[in-house]
């Protein structure tokens, strides 16, 4: 009888672990990179409102319209990219300041066919000659020209990712780029590259570019706050107060917060976190899909309150 109930404790005990194995695999095919067609689709939505915006652009697309009848007899629709950076368009998107800075279209890559869409728009940083203070000058031509070159360097990956798999022919994928300009004070400049790219399951990131306009510099966040400042530790638990806060409003919402896989759990943002400063002057941090939360809550932003940092600010 000892034996058998040994036996039995022995086969329960295996049971239950391969139990708790299986629901982590299930818990994790839960949370993997994927993105609803409802998500897709207001995505898109919201790419296709910030380009009616731009009288320029409403031209080019009364003219992709026309090339998309006349491809419809053949049963495919494919707009060939701009292959050369001598002749982009250059189309401008919002100047601020005079002219100190704009944002303009370098280049459009357009390609569709029943499973392979990409619609990327590449924006160049341009800075305009002044007859201010030279070395801001300086620093913002040098500024404008490595962000530019990363953010080519970000989308020539994409486009050679996506060309790569257009000989897969029962494979599907979905590239986005748009860029936003989020910020246009005195004192700083702030734009925004929102990518998303989908084969099967989907990703969206977001990457932010901080001009600092009194010097030209682009701006870190620890550029921003006095030496020896814990604004890590300020930051962080204002976006614990935050998460925990949406959370109890809203049962839908869901951040790695308390998960019972500890390793999950938002501890804290680095020096490396994406940030912003808005409007108001106030640090915006951001998060790309699966950071802090399941792939379905999307990115998600934590405006920081100006009292948090209090007595922090250089």
């Amino acid at each position: 009888m000892g034996v058998n109930m040994i036996y039995n404790f022995s086969e329960m005990k295996e049971l239950n672990e391969r139990l708790e194995e299986e629901l982590q695999e299930r818990k994790k095919e839960y949370l993997k990179p994927q993105m609803s067609e409802a998500q897709l689709a207001a995505l898109r939505k919201k790419m296709e409102e910030a380009k009616k915006m731009d009288k320029r652009n409403r031209n080019k697309k009364r003219m992709v319209r026309l090339a998309t009848a006349a491809a419809a007899l053949a049963g495919i629709f494919v707009i060939l990219p701009n292959t050369s950076a001598g002749i982009a368009h250059a189309m401008e998107q919002i100047p601020v300041l005079g002219q100190l800075v704009e944002v303009v279209t370098f280049r459009d890559y357009n390609y569709e066919t029943d499973r392979n869409i990409a619609d990327i728009q590449v924006p160049e940083v341009k800075v305009a000659d002044q007859t201010g203070d030279s070395q801001v000058q300086e620093n913002l031509s040098r500024t404008a020209e490595e962000i530019n070159a990363e953010i080519q360097e970000i989308t020539d990956k994409l486009i050679e990712e996506f060309e790569a798999n257009l000989d897969d022919e029962m494979g599907y994928q979905d590239i986005l780029v748009k860029s936003e300009v989020l910020t246009t004070t005195e004192e700083y400049f702030t734009l925004k590259l929102i990518c998303y790219q989908g084969a099967g399951s989907g990703y969206q990131w977001n990457v932010f570019y901080t001009i600092d306009l009194n010097t030209g510099e682009r701006l870190a966040l620890k550029d921003l706050f006095l030496e020896g400042a814990d604004y890590i530790t300020a930051i962080s638990e204002n976006i614990k107060e935050q998460m925990q806060a949406r959370m109890d409003a809203d049962e839908n919402v869901y951040y790695w917060l308390n998960d019972e896989i500890e390793e999950w759990n938002f501890k804290a943002i680095t020096d490396e976190t994406s940030f912003y400063l808005n409007e108001k002057g106030n640090v915006v941090i951001g998060f790309n899909e699966g950071d802090v939360a399941p792939m379905y809550m999307g990115t998600v932003e934590f405006e920081i309150p100006a009292e948090v940092l209090e007595g922090m600010w250089k």
